[in-house]
Order: C-alpha cells, then structure tokens, then sequence
C-alpha cells in the first residue's frame, strides 16, 4: 500500500523520490503512517495528499460543510454499532448515522484505511444491518468531528496545568503527533489561502487561530485552551526560539519546507494575560515577483518611477507601513535593472526573495551588523546599485546620500504615511534639507487595496452617486479629469464561494510618485510644509494616494468602499 502511494505520488510529480526516501527514514524512526510522515516533513501540501489517496483508494472526500453537527446522530451510530467511545478516540475514528437512512454509517480517521479497525466495524455493522462508509478528510475536519462526537470531552482538559519550567515536558509535547499534525494543517491552511501572517492568539478558555487574507484578518479556527501550551512549543520550535521562556516577548527566524515549497517563517511572540500571542509571518521564497504595471504602477506614476530608476545615481524611497508591499515594488525595479552589466547589492532584513545575479545580504542584529555597517562594507565593493531594505537611522540615511552623491543608485524604504512626508522624516533623522534635496531623485509611497472578485462584483446601483463621490473626496479640488479614462465603472463586492463571502480575492497598489524637481528642492532647502510641497508637486502631475485609488476604484479594479477603507477617508 505505502510503495502504491510513492508511485503514485511520483507518477504525478507531486513529490520526488529524495522526498519518498526522506518519509521513509522518518517513518522507521518514528512509526506511523508513510503519508504522515511526508505531511511532517513539508514535501507535500495535505490538498494535494488527500486528493491523491481519494484517487487511488477510491474514497471519496468529506467537506467541512458535509460533517453533521447534530451530536446525536454520532451517539446513534455508537448505540446501534455498541462500540465504546473510549475505542473510538483510541484510534481517532468518528462515526456517525446518516439523517436520512438509519442503515448508512459515515466513517473518518486519520488511517482509514486501518485494517484492524475496518474489519471490527465491518463485523458489528454486519451484525446490525448497517453498512459503513469511509470517507477522506482533512485533519481539520477530523479534529472537529471528534470534538462533536465525544461531546465536549476535550473541553473539559482545558485545565490542566503545566510547568512553565519544565522545557523538556514542553519539547515532548511539541514533538508529539497530534500536535505535528495540527501545526502542518494550519501552515496547509494558510497556503491554501494565501495568507500572509498567522495569529495564534490565546484567551481564557479557548485560543483562536486567524488568517491575515489581503490585507484582513479571518477567524478560521477555535480550539479548547488545553491544547495551546503544546501548540504554541510546536511554533515556538520551528523558528529556533527558546520554548521554556514564556515571559518576555521572542523573535525567531527559520526557513523550514512545507508542501515543496521553501518558506521563510518568521515568529513574533508577546507574553499576555491568558499566555503568548504568537504571530507568523509566511514568505514563501520561490513565488514569482509580478510586474510594475501588475501591481498597480501604471500611468503618469508607473512612467515617472520607471524615469527615475534609469537615473545613473541618487536616492529613490518608496514609503509606507509594514505589509504594505514596498519590498516587493524595489525587488521588481531591481530586477528590471539586473541587465548583467551592473553591480547590484542589496542589504536586507530579512532576505524576501532570491535573485539570481544580485549579490543579497542579511543584517544580524545578533553580531552588530547593522544596515549602515552593511552600507559601509558595500560601497568598498564597487556597486552600481545599491538596495537598502530600510532606512531607519540618521546614519544610514547620511551613508546612502553620500553614496547616491558619489555616482550610486541607491533604492531604500522608509516608514511614513506619504510620499512627501519622507522629507520631514529624513530632517528629523538627522539629515540636512540641502542633502536631502541633492541626494533624492525620488519619493513613492503605496497601499494595498483588496481587488474586488471577478466571480461576483456587480455594476454599483447607482454610478453617478459614486462620481459625486469621487469629486468630494478631492479634498483640495484638484482637477482629475485628465487622469480620467473611459466611462466609468462602478463595482461593488458581493462575496462568493470563490472568494470565501468576502467579495474580494488578490491584491493591487495604489500609489503616488513625487519627482525631486528644481521647485521642489528649492521647497525643501526654504523648508516648505508638507501642504506647499504638495502643491508643487501638483506642477508636474503628482497624484495622492487617495486619487489614484479613485481611478482605480472608477475603473472597477476594487470598489470606493476598500479605497476609502485604506485611505482613511469618510464622506
């Protein structure tokens, strides 16, 4: 049965033969079951591993949405079959009688195919008149249909106490299947979602595990408070951090193989009243970088960006909070350039994404290499380009103007909440208003906006309400219409199955993009604030962030709800 598996899973190319060599050393040494083991080890997705078993086994699949929530019909089938409930949570087996024929009896297990348990079911199903029905389903399925069946019986563990001292009882349970298994199933979960962050976030008597999908966060799963010590070692483990200290807050880092994918997972923990948040972020190292116009930089700012990075030297920053895509915009701006005649180097924390033919670093607050000691180092490498991952000190922000003064392209973040708010920011750092407006070619700030469903966004009931919104959300009366192209169209979200009732699926930039002119950086040098720069900005066609979401927005890429969401704006 296991070598039909392999084949199988190797006919498809679901996994490689290393993979099949891999699962089955761990399974020798661990015990269990072969497709367990490949699941533990990150070489195959459970999606892909269960539509592959359903296939070959010739079982069918049990949705969340098929697994009865009426308690009795699980106490039914106990009755009618006399078998114990301590049997049954023995061997992690639910049963249940089908609502509309009392002689069907649905059956799932983590082994299904377990011949022992098959052949005793099998004989007092017989003995009953009944016949049983295996069916495959995902861990999360099986976890909750046990929580159904044995009534509340995991509830009442909530209690129980542990040492917080005693690491090695902590390191046991961490290693513990069920708990393997539970962690697997929530990273399989939230690459299926594609979410980029997980919250394990414990209370009282119960801890929640929520998805960050585009941008929002998601409840996918409630589990009894018993299980949170085990679960938060399990992560806490994965990312090298220490399991046995629970009252100060932990960073960890690790890039661990989950599904054949690499993914960088990066850990944050913070000590609270009913025990650690834990929060993860996922970045899977092997996904491709879309292009400029794909992630939203397009017209009058996607040309001025694409100006400013074929400039021989200066500064470019593009602005923003965390999670709002600036790494990937400079990683793509940086591919562009890669033409294999420049030397480019990037300093970075974390390194996101490998490029071939880019020499990349990664800072270690651990040893003191910090961003501008990388800086120093870099510049006595001969570079063409530089790309700093942020700029966060006075100096480093002084190193990368040197630089960009002495002939380097120089690419770097900064937190602020607009483009032309980087200048206030770089004075406050200690940066000089002439430096900056010598060293600065250019300042971007983008947002991530939720693109509406191309399964179910409808037409807005009323179009011409939402161009009266458009004009009154344009605060300073800045005129559009040249920015306007074609007729309008409205949408707005409904929500689906394709896109789990939220009306939205992906996610676009909204951005603006401010060039260093020679009246901007005389703005600059007379110390000018932020709203007489934007006016000046305004002389060659700068656009807010808020505008270039109304475009958006009008052309139908997300709806006015999401813009005014992320911009912060009410009517």
């Amino acid at each position: 049965m296991t070598h039909s598996l392999s084949d199988h899973l190797l006919k498809d190319n679901i996994v490689t033969k290393a993979d099949i060599e891999q699962a089955r050393r761990l399974q020798i040494e661990t015990g269990g079951l072969f497709s367990h083991a490949l699941l533990r080890l990150g070489s195959i997705s459970e999606d892909d591993l269960l539509s592959a078993e359903a296939r070959l086994y010739g079982l069918a699949r049990l949705s969340p949405a098929d697994l009865p929530q009426d308690e009795n019909l699980y106490l039914v089938a106990r009755e009618k079959l006399g078998i114990p409930i301590d049997w049954l949570a023995a061997r992690q087996v639910v049963i249940w009688i089908d609502p509309d024929d009392d002689r069907q009896i649905g059956l799932i297990s983590p082994n299904p195919l377990d011949s022992d348990m098959n052949e005793t079911l099998d004989i007092q199903a017989h003995d009953a008149g009944c016949t049983v029905n295996i069916y495959i389903a995902p861990r999360q399925v099986i976890d909750t249909a046990l929580e159904r069946q044995s009534s509340g019986a995991l509830k009442q563990d909530s209690g129980e106490d542990f040492d917080n001292n005693n690491a090695q009882r902590l390191r046991e349970m961490a290693e513990e299947a069920p708990v393997i298994d539970f962690v697997n199933q929530i990273f399989s979960e939230a690459l299926k979602d594609k979410a980029s962050d997980i919250h394990i976030e414990p209370f009282e008597d119960r801890f929640d595990v929520r998805f960050r999908v585009d941008g929002v966060l998601h409840l996918k799963q409630t589990r009894p408070k018993g299980q949170f010590d085990a679960v938060a070692s399990r992560v806490k483990l994965l990312s090298g951090m220490d399991i046995a200290e629970r009252r100060l807050p932990q960073d960890g880092r690790q890039t661990i193989r989950f599904a054949g994918q690499d993914i960088d997972l990066r850990v944050s923990s913070l000590p609270g009243s009913w025990g650690e948040s834990l929060v993860l972020r996922l970045l899977t190292k092997d996904s491709e970088l879309p292009d400029l116009e794909a992630l939203g930089l397009e017209g009058r700012s996607g040309q001025v960006f694409q100006t400013l990075l074929s400039q021989p030297n200066g500064v470019i920053l593009v602005t923003g909070p965390t999670g709002s895509g600036k790494s990937t915009t400079l990683y793509r701006g940086l591919q562009g350039l890669n033409d294999g005649i420049k030397k480019i180097i990037t300093i970075e924390d974390p390194v996101e994404y490998d490029m071939d033919g880019i020499i990349q670093i990664q800072t270690n607050a651990n040893i003191g290499y910090s961003f501008a000691k990388g800086l120093r180092a870099i510049l006595r490498q001969d570079p063409d380009i530089i790309m700093v991952g942020e700029i966060r000190d006075g100096e480093t922000a002084t190193i990368a103007a040197q630089a960009a003064l002495t002939g380097h392209l120089v690419l770097s973040t900064l937190h602020t909440n607009s483009a032309l708010a980087a200048i206030a920011r770089l004075i406050d750092i200690g940066l000089e208003p002439f430096m900056i407006a010598s060293a600065v070619r250019g300042l971007a700030a983008q947002r991530l906006v939720r693109k509406l469903c191309a399964h179910c966004a409808q037409p807005a009931a009323d179009p011409q309400a939402y161009e009266t919104k458009l004009w009154a959300l344009i605060k300073d009366g800045h005129d559009l219409s040249q920015s306007l192209s074609g007729p309008a169209q409205w949408r707005s979200a409904q929500g689906c199955e394709h896109c789990g009732q939220t009306g939205y699926t992906g996610r676009l930039a909204i951005f603006e993009v401010a060039r260093m002119t020679d009246d901007l950086a005389d703005g600059v040098q007379r110390g000018d604030n932020l709203q007489t720069l934007i006016s000046i900005a305004r002389k060659d066609g700068f656009l807010t962030l808020l505008e270039d979401g109304l475009l958006k927005a009008r052309r139908g890429d997300t709806s006015l709800e999401e813009i005014m969401r992320v911009c912060g704006v009410k009517v």
